[in-house]
């Protein structure tokens, strides 16, 4: 007993800790959803619109912030062409200008691939870090760029064949930008140079998944002393040694178009499963090699997402699938503590703040509720606008990103 309490104090700790900082990754600085922050529980189109700024072409991409800069990517149709313009947005966090459309690459019409209607061309959330932004397109190409949006790098030197596009976000891990390439074949993990953009190091899943292609976004954990890059694909996740590529171990599992990023704590790491039946599974990380049939604590299918991700909040695991039923569990057993429906339907990940977990159905309708053992909801907000994207955080204020508009979502009541 003694000891899963100091673990759960040592994981709030660590996770408050993070998440002091800017939100400069997909779901934010510990990568798993929490932030010390206290965002309003109620808003709609009018209330708490601190401002509300249309965006130029299409994307899904999540926000991030760096200072007084907030970054976005967005696929922007090039004039009298089918093109298109794979551009990275700088906006201004006070007044939500549109300060800067830098391109940085430019999609052919004739070799576009067809995206999943939930798709976009510009999925993969930016990443922001010592002054630099990092934006991955995915088969397109990734680079760096400096915050005012001057290119330092660009490479479309690992090329892949995408099914429905593009998704996984990159992350940084000290001098290596890695990222999941999940395509049609030969699937592999990669990680660049985050100075140059050459690559230092590229992995195969050795999967044995007849659909190959995957979405997810990898998390670093470490155990042991040890960092490892875990990182769910089709058919597996594996864990990879991050200064070379090698792999640690994995679970092998049936499911692909896997899209939930990992989330950790209590010595296991927590994955879904992706299409067609997803299921979650709780995996202690000590392993080494096919650790399939020894090191999987518990599987949980009933209420599991194909595409959220999920929340560790101190013992309990909360998910919500896409139909719109939210779930918790206890994250050391597995057992359901709660299972209810919020109505609609979810693509983005939920997000922890407060005591309070937030939910942005595709259907533009915020739901919070507590983030309790007891099932509790607090609000509705309905913002009107389709919505896919996860949220961003600046200070106490939430960043919503919809088909046509990002909004600052703050306790001001000036519109």
């Amino acid at each position: 007993m003694q000891q899963c309490l100091l673990a759960t104090v040592a994981m709030f700790f660590f996770s408050t800790f993070l998440s002091a900082g800017e939100w400069s990754e997909f779901r934010g600085p510990d990568g798993q959803g929490h932030v010390s922050a206290s965002p309003p529980i109620s808003w709609d189109a009018e209330t708490h619109v601190l401002w509300r700024k249309a965006l130029p072409g299409s994307g899904w991409s999540s926000p991030v912030v760096l200072g007084k800069h907030i970054y976005l990517t967005a696929a922007v149709p090039v004039e009298e062409s089918d093109d298109l313009s794979l551009q990275l947005l700088i906006l201004d966090a006070d007044s939500g200008e549109l300060l800067k459309q830098v391109e940085i690459f430019q999609q052919n019409a004739d070799t576009a691939p067809d995206i999943h209607g939930k798709n976009s061309h510009a999925s993969p959330t930016p990443l922001v870090a010592d002054d630099y932004v990092y934006v991955h397109f995915g088969h397109q190409g990734t680079a760096c760029l400096t915050a005012d949006g001057d290119p330092v790098w660009k490479t479309q030197e690992l090329s892949y064949p995408p099914v429905h596009g593009n998704g996984g976000s990159p992350i940084l891990f000290d001098d290596l930008l890695i990222f999941s390439c999940d395509g049609a074949t030969d699937p592999f993990v990669a990680a660049l140079d985050k100075r140059t953009g050459e690559v230092r190091w590229k992995t195969e899943r050795n999967s044995d998944a007849s659909k190959n292609f995957s979405f997810s976004t990898p998390l670093v954990i470490e155990v042991a002393g040890q960092p490892q890059v875990i990182s769910p694909g089709s058919n597996c996740v594996v864990a990879y040694a991050p200064a070379d590529g090698h792999e640690i171990w994995r679970v092998n599992y049936e499911g692909y178009s896997v899209v939930p990023r990992p989330v950790y704590g209590h010595g296991m790491v927590f994955i879904a499963t992706g299409y067609d039946s997803p299921s979650v599974l709780a995996i202690r990380p000590d392993g080494e090699g096919d650790v399939s049939e020894s090191h999987v604590a518990w599987t949980l299918k009933r209420g599991a997402p194909n595409t959220p991700s999920m929340l560790l909040i101190g013992d309990h695991l909360y998910m919500v699938s896409d139909r719109g039923v939210a779930s918790c569990v206890d994250a050391r057993t597995g057992e359901s503590v709660w299972q209810e429906r919020l109505g609609g339907n979810y693509s983005s990940s939920p997000l922890f703040a407060n005591g309070r977990i937030y939910c942005q159905s595709e259907e533009g309708e915020g739901v919070v509720i507590s983030a309790d053992p007891e099932f509790k909801e607090l609000a509705r907000n309905d913002l009107g606008e389709r919505t896919l994207a996860s949220y961003g955080v600046i200070g106490n204020d939430l960043l919503i990103r919809t088909a046509d508009h990002l909004y600052r979502i703050g306790s001001s009541t000036e519109n």
